[in-house]
């Protein structure tokens, strides 16, 4: 009878890391082991198995079908793992610990500042991973377990995916000193930035962020097909070009009154509110830094008003 090896959690990451590169001297490098080794390793999770979970017949290296189910579990199971330490090793008294936090792009312009830096100085034990993301990658990324929370918007979630409410984020348009519109005195009819009038050309994100995809959905309900004259994938080059220039554009009201050199038009009918939430898996575990976070959240946007319904005006 052939002599079956216990599986371990080490053959689980090193047929994940084969899977992932494609490659057992890719895979091997990253894991810091020679390539015979995890050539043999993963072998011997394929005799243990008794089926082959890796075809080695092409110039990439794949898994198999057997492979592909095989996988699924042993990510699950790695990240429920990964969890328990978390949860044995969490100190409730937050001296040391770590917290992953990611958020969609426009929030890193006003609120990664003072979030971060207020609970830094709480909890100073606390290491902060930070990522921006979209928010497609922060969910993906919460039901991997490669974040612990992430701030976005209260759009269609996954079903996994929990959201705690935290303010109502109200956009506008504005423009620099040069427009012709700058200070404008009263609500402008949103049918005024419609290419065919001319009065308005436009600087927006990318169609990568959620808040150019809202601006077009707004556009598109009243029938503007705009002038779009710049697309940027950065909240400060768009608050440059517009300042120094004639190009109006669309952004969170709480960074355009930070900005002296940006002026409002109120437009008619305004653009509809978004409510910003803090997202966590649901039914995962929440350590104490992401529950401190948490707590922090909540209050700071409380202590301004921004909560209830409120947009940040």
């Amino acid at each position: 009878m052939p002599i079956v090896v216990p599986m371990e959690l080490r053959h689980l990451r090193y047929l994940l890391a084969v899977a992932e590169h494609g490659n057992f001297t890719r895979a091997a490098q990253a894991l810091h082991v020679s390539q015979p080794t995890l050539s043999q390793q993963v072998k011997q999770l394929e005799r243990s198995l008794r089926v082959q979970l890796l075809d080695r017949s092409g110039r990439t290296v794949r898994l198999t079908d057997a492979g592909e189910a095989f996988a699924r579990y042993a990510r699950r199971a790695l990240q429920d793992l990964a969890a328990a330490e978390r949860a044995v090793l969490d100190v409730q008294d937050l001296s040391r610990g770590t917290l992953r936090l990611a958020m969609t792009p426009t929030f890193t312009a006003y609120l990664a500042g003072p979030l971060v830096a207020e609970f830094h100085e709480r909890h100073p034990g606390i290491t902060m991973e930070i990522s921006e993301l979209t928010q497609d990658q922060i969910e993906a990324a919460l039901l991997d377990d490669r974040l612990d929370l992430g701030i976005a918007f209260d759009d269609s979630r996954r079903p996994a995916v929990a959201a705690t409410p935290l303010f109502v984020e109200a956009l506008g348009l504005v423009v620099g000193a040069a427009h012709p519109c700058a200070g404008h005195p009263g609500p402008l009819p949103v049918g005024e930035l419609d290419i065919d009038r001319g009065a308005y050309r436009l600087a927006l994100l990318t169609r990568d962020f959620a808040t150019r995809l809202h601006v077009d959905g707004y556009l598109a309900e009243h029938r503007v097909r705009p002038h779009i004259a710049v697309e940027a994938d950065s909240i400060s080059a768009l608050v440059e070009i517009v300042s120094r220039g004639t190009l109006a554009t669309v952004l969170p009201e709480a960074i355009a009154r930070e900005q002296p050199r940006l002026y409002p038009v109120p437009v008619e009918p305004a653009l509809p509110a978004r409510t910003v939430v803090l997202l966590h898996r649901d039914a995962a575990y929440r350590g104490a830094a992401a529950r401190a976070f948490t707590e922090l959240a909540t209050g700071w946007a409380k202590a301004r008003g921004l909560t209830g319904g409120n947009p940040l005006a």
